[in-house]
C-alpha cells in the first residue's frame, strides 16, 4: 500500500479515464526516472482495461465507486494523499502529455520558493506545441482574465501539470473544483493569499485516446469556469491563509 516516506514524502498523482492505450508508459517512465516515489492512479469507473494496466505497470490504483469527472478524482487522491501524510503531491495526466522529466524540477520549485502550488507551463520558453486551437484559444482569454483577479500574470492558466504542498493539498482535500478544475483552483489559492510558481516544461502529444476539447465544448467551459470563479470569490471573501 503506498506510504509516505523519507524526509519530504511526494506522491505522484495520475487522475485517468479511459487510458488504457498510454498509463502504463506513463507509469514506466515514471518508475524508470523516479523509482522513490509512490503513484497513485485514480481510475473514474473507466470503461477499458485502466485499472489492470495500471497495477500491472505497478502503480497503486483507486477506482471511484461511479464517474466523478477530473476534479472529483483529483480531490480523491489529495484527500487520500493528506490522509497518508504526505507532504507533497505532483499531478500529471495518464495520457502521456506530461513527460515524467519534469517531475524533479516541479520537485526541487516546490521545496525552494515556498509556493504554494507550482505549474508546468507550456509557454514559458516554450510555444504551446500540441495544443489545440480551441484550447489556446481559451488560454489567451483566461490569461487575460486571471490577470485582472491575480494580478499576476498566468501563463498556462489550463495546464494540468501541477505540484502542490501540504498547506494547498490540505485547502483542496476539502474542498475543489469539479470539471475544469486548473483554473477555479488559482482563484481560491489568491483568495486565500497562498503564492504559486510556474516552471517551463514541453508538453507532447497524447499517446493515445481523444481529446474532450472541442470548439462546442470549449464555449462551454468558458461559461462554466466563469460562474465557478465567481462562486469561488464569494466563497473565500475574506478568507486569510491558514499556516
Amino acid at each position: 500500500m503506498i506510504a509516505a516516506t523519507g524526509q519530504h514524502p511526494l506522491m505522484i498523482l495520475i487522475p485517468a479515464f479511459n487510458e488504457e492505450g498510454a498509463i502504463a508508459t506513463v507509469i514506466g517512465e515514471l518508475r524508470e526516472q523516479h523509482p522513490e516515489l509512490p503513484i497513485l492512479v485514480v481510475d473514474d469507473c473507466s470503461a477499458d482495461g485502466t485499472r489492470t494496466v495500471a497495477l500491472e505497470a505497478g502503480a497503486d490504483v483507486i477506482t471511484v465507486p461511479y464517474h466523478l469527472g477530473l476534479g472529483g478524482c483529483v480531490q480523491a487522491g489529495y484527500r487520500l494523499a493528506f490522509d497518508l501524510g504526505f507532504q507533497y503531491v505532483i499531478r500529471l495526466d495518464g495520457d502521456g502529455q506530461h513527460d515524467p522529466a519534469y517531475v524533479g524540477l516541479i520537485r526541487d520549485t516546490l521545496l525552494t520558493s515556498g509556493a504554494q502550488m507550482v505549474i508546468g507551463s507550456r509557454y514559458v520558453n516554450g510555444d504551446g506545441k500540441h495544443t489545440s486551437v480551441a484550447r489556446g484559444i481559451g488560454i489567451v482569454f483566461f490569461r487575460w482574465f486571471l490577470a485582472l483577479i491575480l494580478r499576476k500574470e498566468v501563463h498556462d492558466p489550463t495546464s494540468g501539470y501541477v505540484g502542490v504542498n501540504r498547506q494547498a493539498l490540505e485547502v483542496f482535500a476539502r474542498s475543489f473544483p469539479l470539471e475544469y478544475p486548473e483554473i477555479e483552483a488559482l482563484v481560491v489559492l489568491q483568495r486565500l493569499t497562498f503564492r504559486f510558481e510556474e516552471v517551463p516544461v514541453k508538453m507532447r502529444a497524447r499517446m493515445a485516446g481523444v481529446s474532450t476539447i472541442t470548439a462546442v465544448r470549449s464555449f462551454y467551459y468558458v461559461l462554466h469556469v466563469l460562474l465557478g470563479v465567481l462562486v469561488n470569490i464569494l466563497k473565500y471573501q475574506g478568507s486569510k491563509r491558514r499556516l
